[in-house]
Parts: structure tokens; C-alpha cells; sequence
């Protein structure tokens, strides 16, 4: 394993916690319907788990409804199911082959729960990037302990790291301010 190898590995795992964090925010609900909210919903699908995707069509009806229509006709009440026991508080209504979920407005108290909700994940982000910072700043020690690279090298390696660092956790804050400036827009 050579500097170039940890570095790179770093900014993987560092983009890796970007993407999720990207994920996490898109499921928390905004007073706007969203289908990605939909997202992590899993329907029993012939004995087996099934992402909803995969068994219905989601798309968007107008700005407070979104509409999901199973590929087949008995899936209908076991996707309605689903979507009402998820820990979403979404209650889907069906007429005929399409199943209506509105989304509630938010009040400002559950606005500000979404906020601290956000930020939480945020934090969460946080901390999983400084400790990949942490893991590759031992792999570096390790490197020149093992006599793969000189201490400059590491050192630099280091300033390097850490700049990778700076510009993911200033991602990961501009996500939050994106998102609450959503979640706060009435």
C-alpha cells in the first residue's frame, strides 16, 4: 500500500458518506410531495422482500400527492399496507389501480423536528469522515513505521487528508442548509 493508495482510498470512502448522507436527506419529508420518500419502503413480493420500485410505478400527481400503481393488480393492497405501516405517517388512499399518498402539510413544530432530524444525520456524516480522516492517518504512520515512505511524505500526506476532510465536512454543511431552507419553506 503506497500514499497515492491511501489517499485515494480515503476520498472513496469520504464520497461513499457524502452519497449517503445525500440518501438519508432525500427520504426526510418536506411539506412538498416527493417520490423519494417512497424509496426505502419494502413490499412482501412472493415470499420475498421487494424495494417498491421494483413492484410499482411511483411518480408525482401534483405538488402535495404522489402516485403509486403496482405493475399487477393483487399487489394493490399489500403496497397500500406497506406504505401505511412505513414510519412515514403517510395515509394512501386506493382508486382502483392507483393508490393516492398525499403528503400532509407540516406544522412548524414537526418542521423544526425535521431540522434536528437533519442535522443529527448531519452530524452522524460528520463523524464517520473524521474517522476515516483518523483511519488513513494511521495507515500513514503504518507506511512510514514499516519504512514505505519518508516522514515529509506523510506529512504532506496528512496536510492532503485533512484538506479532503475540510471540503467533505463543507459539503456536508451545505447539504444541511439546503435541506433546512426546504424543510422551513412553507
Amino acid at each position: 500500500m503506497s500514499v497515492a493508495d491511501v489517499k485515494k482510498n480515503t476520498d472513496q470512502r469520504m464520497q461513499k458518506s457524502l452519497e449517503t448522507l445525500r440518501a438519508d436527506l432525500a427520504k426526510v419529508r418536506t411539506g412538498r410531495a416527493h417520490t423519494g420518500i417512497l424509496d426505502h419502503i419494502m413490499v412482501e413480493y412472493y415470499g420475498s422482500p421487494t424495494n417498491l420500485s421494483q413492484v410499482a410505478n411511483v411518480t408525482l400527481i401534483d405538488a402535495r400527492t404522489i402516485g403509486v400503481q403496482p405493475f399487477e393488480k393483487k399487489m394493490i393492497a399489500v403496497v397500500e399496507k406497506a406504505i401505511r405501516e412505513s414510519d412515514l405517517g403517510l395515509n394512501p388512499s386506493t382508486q382502483g389501480e392507483m393508490i393516492r399518498v398525499p403528503t400532509p402539510p407540516l406544522t412548524e413544530e414537526r418542521r423544526k423536528e425535521m431540522v434536528k432530524l437533519v442535522k443529527g444525520e448531519a452530524e452522524d456524516a460528520k463523524i464517520a469522515i473524521r474517522n476515516i480522516r483518523r483511519d488513513a492517518n494511521e495507515g500513514l504512520k503504518k507506511l512510514v513505521k514499516d519504512k514505505e515512505c519518508s516522514e515529509d511524505d506523510e506529512r504532506r500526506a496528512q496536510d492532503e487528508i485533512q484538506k479532503l476532510t475540510d471540503k467533505a465536512v463543507a459539503e456536508v454543511d451545505k447539504q444541511v442548509v439546503d435541506k433546512e431552507k426546504e424543510i422551513m419553506t412553507v
